[in-house]
């Protein structure tokens, strides 16, 4: 079926979804895939009715290319053979007005789909930013369970459905907040692996054993929890064999750190800081990123406003970010050593892989506060002000000593 683009108002309905009142949820991970490929031995024992049913993915843009490869292998000739109905989903652009857009809906899939119009990549890139680990898992909501919910939203209208999860049994805290935090009317949420009692081990046993390899873990290549789930080892090791994959990440990283030095992938920890350049792994992954960095960068100014609620709570940071000028990271080093030279601002130079960066106003210790600093980086990051910035920027300097901009 040919790609079709719908925003979050229109139907965007097809024949076959009157009929439908069971959803698969396929991440394409070891626990949502063991789930599809044992209830497709018989799949009336499980209770699924292929005909009233639809597998439900929704791309990212950034699978492990293993991943893409096992499903086009394995699993897409499993869901030709049954005829199972395949809905492939993405985003097209930030804002939940840009809508999203069908990449593939067949009940003979021949491809994974795994990119579409706007990726996450794309979104965090292009605000210099990376994956935060604090909270819920935000970039998973906006990425995949909000394009999903519009899909389903549109679908069914409030109807009844079922809809499969593949939490697996270690995951008995992921079921009970998915049951919580659902807000699709008519939506019953159903997590079977967590009624086989099937952990993270059991998963891969059967997948090991019904297809014959081991089944890796399905998360965007720049993810951030490998870390707090005990797998960063496991993680850095698929960095090495792919190196080109890790020079992305790293410089997505190098990027955002530019701007906001706290930005570092794993909280405390930086993924650059992971590589040691003595060993001929590493040694790859840092080649790769050098080789990221042969691209026009910028000069940025980068402003943040650290405001407090009138009861004294702690706003969300809200941060300004223009592009003042453009060219190769030695040339715009250059330039602002020499601008910040005349101001008596000290620079930071980054010596190995060429980042400059001066602080005009630095981060105090207590709230409310102001940050101003100007920094070189791949000049992949847009012009971005969030709404009301000047106001709040201005409040916080109200009646503070004025310090020109450096350029």
């Amino acid at each position: 079926m040919a790609r079709t683009t719908y925003t979050s108002a229109l139907p965007g309905l097809t024949a076959d979804d009157d009929d439908l009142d069971t959803v698969i949820n396929w991440g394409l991970g070891a626990d949502s895939t063991a789930y599809l490929a044992r209830a497709l031995t018989d799949p009336a024992a499980y209770g699924i009715d292929l005909e009233r049913t639809v597998v439900l993915y929704v791309a990212t843009g950034s699978e492990w290319s293993e991943t893409r490869l096992l499903v086009e292998e394995f699993m897409l000739p499993l869901l030709r053979e049954h005829g199972v109905r395949l809905v492939q989903l993405a985003r097209n652009g930030h804002l939940r007005k840009d809508g999203f857009t069908v990449l593939d809906d067949s009940r003979h899939p021949q491809r994974l789909h795994a990119r579409g119009p706007w990726t996450l990549w794309d979104d965090l890139e292009s605000v210099g930013t990376v994956p935060q680990q604090a909270g819920t898992r935000k970039c998973s909501l906006w990425a995949k369970g909000a394009v999903g919910d519009w899909w389903l939203a549109q679908v069914f209208g409030g109807r009844p459905f079922t809809q499969i999860m593949g939490f697996n049994a270690d995951e008995a805290g992921r079921c009970l907040r998915d049951e919580t935090a659902s807000k699709l009317t008519g939506r019953r949420g159903v997590y079977p692996l967590l009624d086989w009692d099937w952990g993270r081990q059991q998963v891969e046993d059967y997948l090991l054993k019904r297809f014959g390899v081991h089944w890796p873990k399905s998360y965007c290549t720049f993810c951030c929890f490998p870390v707090s789930m005990g797998a960063l080892p496991a993680h850095l090791e698929r960095m090495r064999s792919h190196p080109d994959i890790a020079g992305e990440v790293l410089r997505l990283e190098y990027t955002a750190m530019s701007l906001n030095p706290n930005a570092k992938l794993y909280g405390r920890k930086s993924l650059l800081e992971l590589f040691d350049p003595a060993k001929p792994r590493d040694r790859a992954c840092l080649e790769a990123f050098e080789r990221e960095l042969d691209m026009p960068w910028a000069l940025y100014h980068v402003r943040r406003a650290f405001l407090l609620s009138d009861s004294g709570k702690r706003r969300p940071v809200m941060r300004s970010t223009e592009r003042v000028d453009l060219g190769r990271p030695q040339q715009l080093a250059r330039r602002l050593v020499s601008v910040s030279a005349r101001h008596r601002v000290d620079v930071e130079h980054d010596p190995v892989y060429g980042r400059a960066r001066a602080w005009v106003r630095p981060r105090r210790a207590a709230w409310p506060m102001a940050e101003e600093l100007f920094a070189t980086a791949p000049a992949r990051v847009i012009n971005k002000q969030d709404k009301g910035f000047e106001r709040a920027w201005d409040a916080l300097l109200r009646g503070s000593s004025a310090q020109l901009p450096l350029v």
